[in-house]
């Protein structure tokens, strides 16, 4: 990992600093995404869903500015990428801080790959609950499930699946659901849309397939060709998948994750965001 990427109180402190001088990230970026009403009750502009960003979309930003970049978006969700939060006990009491400081909360962490090796999942599981993680995305091994059973019930933490396209281990829905039958409820999915639809698969079925079990989701666009695009500006129906979210009473969350131009995602993020209150505004 880069030492930059990581949380440390040196950069915690700095960023305290720039925050007391006034920093201007909001009025540098120029942020117009509606997360209050003036004059009245804030309104929630992503109809009762947990909206985020997976911090990958950030990762050529260190953690301290990212988590001030994802705040400047008026998000309050995260789900960490592991550079910038790696799995590590020293330091849990600095990356809390940071995240107190921005308004931020870690809701989900990965995609960690997750085996049979009982003590290094262990350490893992200690990690994600003593962040107040909610679900691990991950690559399990396929004789790892006894051993993830135990311990979702134990830590309280949930997994979900992370598919990823064309030629992986759990690539489409029918390879997910079989991997998942049998198993306990906090062992799910954490549903890629754009690998979903490149793997050929239907975005609004896998709502219906996993309901309950579905315990995250990475929000994508792709086009025709099935490369990532601005979400709105793809061929996915992403009405009917958030349409689909609400009739199957979905309580996880949905982490945006914008994989282009990483040296300034920030516009594609923003127009992908205020997409997304689009399409809610529509469901209301």
């Amino acid at each position: 990992m880069e030492r930059d990427m990581l949380f440390s109180r040196r950069r915690f402190i700095e960023s305290a600093l720039r925050s007391a001088a006034g920093a201007t990230l909001g009025g540098a970026f120029g942020f117009a995404l509606s997360h209050s009403a003036v004059g009245g009750e804030a309104k929630d502009p992503y109809c009762g869903f947990r909206v985020g960003l997976q911090s990958y979309s950030l990762r050529k930003f260190g953690a301290e500015e990212a988590a001030a970049m994802v705040a400047q978006l008026s998000l309050k969700y995260v789900e960490a990428y592991p550079a910038h939060l790696p799995a590590r006990k020293d330091i849990i009491e600095d990356a809390k801080a940071v995240l107190e400081r921005h308004g931020l909360k870690v809701v989900a962490y990965g995609v960690v790959r997750l085996t049979k090796d009982e003590k290094a999942m262990r350490s893992l599981f200690e990690f994600a609950k003593a962040m107040g993680i909610e679900v691990l995305s991950a690559d399990p091994d396929p004789d790892s499930f006894a051993l993830l059973d135990k311990l979702t019930e134990e830590y309280g933490v949930a997994i979900g699946i992370h598919n990823h396209g064309p030629g992986h281990r759990w690539n489409t829905i029918e390879t997910m659901r079989k991997a998942i039958e049998g198993h306990g409820v906090k062992i799910g999915i954490c549903l890629d849309t754009g690998h979903l639809a490149r793997a050929g698969d239907d975005i609004v079925k896998a709502v219906h397939v996993f309901k309950e079990r579905l315990h995250g989701v990475h929000l994508k666009d792709v086009d025709g060709n099935k490369r990532d695009v601005i979400v709105g500006m793809g061929v996915l129906n992403i009405k009917g998948f958030f349409k689909a979210l609400k009739e199957v009473g979905f309580k996880g969350y949905i982490a945006l994750e914008y994989e282009l131009e990483p040296d300034n995602p920030l516009p594609g993020i923003r127009k992908s965001l205020e997409f997304i209150q689009k399409v809610c505004a529509e469901l209301v």
